[in-house]
């Protein structure tokens, strides 16, 4: 399996509705790493680690976000060096 890395960024009202909690639950059940955090600019930035595939899931379930959230657009970075991370882990 091919392993990727993918930074998103989430656009849309995704802070104060518990969207980095449900991410972070969303990428443990599918066995990702990486982190998730808000950004100044009401934005969450989001990087995913894993398996094509599994990556690609989140990437839709992104699209949805939490239950409170309003996903207005997520863009999506393929990046070419891979970081191993441990876990996946909610930054403030």
């Amino acid at each position: 399996m091919e392993t990727v890395q993918a930074r998103v960024l989430i656009e849309g009202r995704v802070q104060g509705v518990s969207f980095r909690y449900y991410t972070q639950r969303k990428a443990i059940e599918l066995g990702l790493t990486g982190f998730v955090r808000n950004l100044s600019d009401g934005r969450v930035e989001v990087v995913f680690e894993g398996e094509k595939e599994t990556v690609e899931q989140m990437l839709r379930w992104c699209e949805r976000g939490s239950p409170h959230a309003r996903v207005d657009s997520v863009a999506v970075y393929f990046e070419d060096t891979i970081t191993p991370f441990h876990g996946f882990n909610v930054r403030y």
